[in-house]
């Protein structure tokens, strides 16, 4: 079949990853990072002139990188919101990363819908800060004059595939990227226009929704694009997630995803009810607090790195001597404790070592994403093989630990730039289907990510007693924390 490409737009850069359409073997790569001024040090800025996202790939793309490729997915950034008006200019930067500063925003939208379960019911989420509804009830209450004029609205892929095809009238996304914005529901397949309304003050056009499958269109150089989708699907999608897959993801903050063939309505708002790239869906649980907890433990004890601090906790042993830690240092979302602290437990003579604490703090990050895991499992989700991604995920202390405290194999892949090649996988899907030779509900199959593959064992008993040990602190610290 040819030659197909994939593009990732990441907060701080792109990606692209040239692929054979048959096998999805990665044939050239390029990088860029985005030209966006920021000093050392300083947070990531919340308003980003999307121009930038261009001048990378453009740069990216350089040296002929695209060559003799037939067609291009983009994956992106979630929730980033580009205000556009009536022209297709934008009203002001794009806002994007994890905007705090709408945190007011999501708590009075949440209010003026009558609470969390009526979002839950509405859109199967409740409004977070960085979702682009909250962003919209923050551009309405601070900066009406753009809010006025914002007639428009597109996410960072939808912006990108739009520029690609030289902005044409039509304007496209797909299901992933509609599901996080939080005015599209996973469950009905259709916009809640009136949430857009309740949020900005007046209506708006919105991207059309188009299959996962389908192309957004064709560059006048016969180039064709792929619907594109949000960083989380494509990467869902490049690593091959089928039913019975989970996702753990280790950053700052943690989160917990499978595939599923439904939408979840949660009206305890703790899963969030996204769509995937394949037509599916993809509920996610998030914890506030997962390789955070780590750095602070490490901080404690002196130690430089967290390779330091995973080889202090093998040198004790599993449920370290009695030690618990709830890891719920910046509040928690999974469970709902936004103002609690974290906690520590089981403090006795014997434990009151440093490799006690080192291993409690392994044990408690991954004792709380089992519990996210166990929200999912609780509403039917079937896991039986968990990904788990991140530089974390490395760690001999992680790899000890996940497979008897998830109760499950647990898979952990190389790292690939799996945003990238899920969206080259969805332009194969597109291309071929274009072409007569691939089904529409049927994406092509791609060889499987490199992985190294841990089984839970004999050690299954043992995970489920430290289990056990941490769920008994967490209700006697906050009891009912789970039926709240």
């Amino acid at each position: 079949m040819g030659i197909v490409a994939g593009l990732d737009s990441s907060p701080d850069f792109t990606r692209i990853v040239v692929c054979d359409t048959d096998t999805g073997a990665v044939l050239r790569q390029g990088y860029a990072p985005h030209p966006v001024d920021t000093p050392d040090g300083a947070a990531r800025p919340s308003d980003v002139d999307p121009q930038a996202w261009l001048l990378s790939l453009g740069e990216a793309a350089g040296g002929g990188l695209l060559e003799g490729v037939q067609a291009i997915g983009v994956s992106a950034q979630q929730n980033a919101l580009i205000p556009l008006d009536a022209q297709g200019n934008t009203v002001r930067p794009a806002m994007v990363g994890g905007d705090k500063r709408s945190q007011v925003s999501a708590a009075d939208l949440i209010d003026a819908l009558g609470g969390r379960e009526a979002w839950a019911r509405a859109v199967g989420s409740v409004p977070q800060a960085a979702q682009p509804v909250t962003k919209l009830r923050w551009l309405a209450k601070t900066e009406p004059e753009n809010a006025r004029r914002t007639a428009v609205l597109m996410q960072a892929h939808d912006w990108l595939v739009w520029q690609l095809l030289g902005r044409p009238v039509r304007r496209t996304t797909d299901r992933g990227g509609a599901s996080g914005t939080g005015y599209w529901s996973a469950a009905t397949g259709a916009y809640r226009p009136d949430l857009v309304e309740l949020a900005l003050g007046h209506q708006t056009m919105l991207p059309e929704v188009i299959g996962p499958s389908d192309a957004a269109g064709t560059t006048p150089e016969g180039l064709l694009i792929s619907a594109g989708t949000g960083e989380t699907m494509a990467a869902a999608f490049g690593l091959g997630l089928g039913f019975g897959d989970a996702v753990v993801s280790l950053g700052a903050s943690g989160s917990v995803m499978a595939v599923h063939p439904e939408a979840l309505a949660d009206t305890s708002g703790m899963i969030t009810a996204l769509a995937d790239a394949t037509g599916m869906h993809l509920p996610v649980v998030t914890t506030l607090n997962a390789v955070r907890a780590l750095r602070g433990t490490a901080e404690l004890l002196g130690l430089t790195d967290l390779e330091a601090l995973s080889d202090l906790a093998m040198k004790s042993t599993p449920g370290s001597h009695g030690l618990v830690m709830l890891p719920y240092l910046e509040g928690e979302r999974t469970p709902n404790l936004p103002h609690t602290a974290g906690t520590l437990a089981g403090l006795r003579r014997e434990s009151m070592r440093a490799e006690h604490l080192a291993r409690a703090s392994f044990e408690g990050m991954l004792c709380g994403l089992a519990d996210a895991l166990d929200v999912l499992r609780g509403r039917g989700v079937e896991v039986r093989r968990i990904f788990l991604l991140g530089k974390a995920a490395e760690l001999p202390a992680v790899q000890a630990a996940a497979p008897m405290l998830f109760g499950a194999q647990v898979v952990v892949p190389q790292p690939a730039d799996y945003a990238a090649m899920g969206a080259a996988r969805q332009a194969a899907w597109a291309l071929g289907v274009s072409q007569g030779t691939l089904d529409p509900r049927t994406p092509p199959v791609w060889q499987g990510a490199a992985a190294q593959v841990l089984e839970p064992g004999d050690e299954l008993a043992v995970g489920q007693a430290v289990r056990q040990q941490f769920i008994s602190v967490r209700e006697q610290t906050h009891p009912g924390a789970f039926r709240a």
